[in-house]
């Protein structure tokens, strides 16, 4: 099936994410329409799309996530959202009542939203992490969507997602206005790289503060399969075809789907030095601290941190969870996205390197300078 003709909506359009599904759109689909919503979306966004824009007209919708009437206008007369817009926070930075009102209580005015006006299709970005890991940090090798695990997550972030995400699929088969029936499914990348990757500068920014070596913060045995960019803009197109495909729509309707790639097995670090390698970079042979002592130290900080809260809100730099998450095994498979939504990686490992060293190279020389000025 294709998207051409329909209206579409894309939540959190200007971010990592959101930039690359608007562009593959434009360059795979002749939609009538694409709507970037998102709190803030800048001209130069929309020059940079102009290559391939082509017949479709593209909109801007700025505005708060948590405006139902907003949400109304953005999606009145649209056939399909793409869900991508959350807060993103793996160190508790964020209040817990802002992170759950964007990722939660937005979803929920969303779908509202899309039953109102008629929107047949709605795609949810989840992510890895409802799934964990756990406190206990148990590991998941190659898992897939039947895999068991005891989540118990912890991070405000991962509660968030995973309600939302629940709401997301419980929504599918409402009643429309209109006598329709909404389709709903659920996307869970792994971390997600790529050109534009906020996370990869950090990591950069660091390494250049500490004499081009790499802080290691991952036992090499903590294998992970993180997944481009690239590839996961594409399995959000392929599960939009599959849902306005009438045959496809039950079928995958009401489920989620984990989003991987070639990318090989590998610790964070390890990716890391994996990518910036090619610039000079090299990567510490140990962890900064034995296992025991980062624990003890998150722990003691979070003791502290928390007899402040009712004074002044301090984040700690590291949390047990954090440590949990970069030091646990934790991979899945995408064949059932292949089996299901015909999702298949578009971008090989070497040619998505590639892409993302080239980009990192393009943003070392600021990032030295800026470092410098500090």
């Amino acid at each position: 099936m294709s998207l051409r003709g329909e209206a579409c909506v894309v939540t959190g359009a200007a971010g990592f994410l959101g930039q690359r599904l608007v562009r593959l759109l434009l360059e795979e689909e002749q939609a009538a329409e694409i709507r970037l919503l998102d709190r803030r979306v800048r001209p130069q966004l929309l020059e940079a799309l102009e290559d391939v824009r082509g017949d479709t007209q593209l909109s801007v919708f700025e505005g708060d996530i948590r405006d139902g009437e907003f949400l109304r206008k953005s999606c009145r007369g649209a056939s399909i959202v793409f869900h991508v817009a959350s807060i993103i926070d793996v160190k508790d930075a964020v209040e817990y009542g802002e992170i759950h009102g964007v990722n939660v209580k937005g979803t929920q005015l969303l779908l509202e939203a899309c039953v109102q006006e008629n929107v047949a299709s709605f795609i949810y970005t989840s992510t890895i992490e409802v799934m964990g890991p756990n406190a206990r940090g148990e590991p998941v090798v190659n898992g897939d969507e039947d895999t068991a695990y005891e989540c118990a997550l912890k991070f405000a972030y991962s509660k968030t997602k995973k309600e939302a995400e629940r709401r997301t699929l419980q929504a599918h088969g409402e009643l429309l206005r209109n006598g329709g029936r909404l389709a709903t499914c659920a996307l869970r990348p792994m971390y997600i790289y790529g050109e534009g990757c906020r996370f990869l500068l950090g990591h950069m920014a660091d390494g250049v503060r500490n004499k081009d070596v790499l802080l290691r913060m991952s036992r090499p045995e903590a294998r992970v399969n993180p997944v481009y960019v690239g590839n996961v803009a594409a399995a959000h197109l392929q599960a939009a075809r599959g849902l306005q495909d009438p045959h496809k729509r039950n079928a995958i309707g009401g489920k989620f789907y984990f989003v991987s790639d070639d990318t090989p097995l590998v610790s964070y670090s390890d990716f890391n030095h994996a990518v910036m390698a090619p610039l000079g970079f090299r990567v510490q042979e140990r962890l900064m601290y034995p296992l025991w002592l980062l624990y003890s130290f998150c722990f003691l900080m979070e003791v502290l941190c928390g007899a402040l809260r009712p004074l002044v809100r301090v984040v700690p730099p590291l949390s047990r969870q954090l440590v949990t998450m970069l030091n646990t095994p934790f991979s899945f498979s995408y064949q059932r996205a292949r089996r299901d939504l015909g999702y298949a990686p578009r971008y090989t490992w070497e040619e998505a390197r590639r892409r993302t060293t080239e980009w990192l190279a393009s943003e070392l020389p600021a990032e030295r300078q800026r470092i410098r000025a500090k």
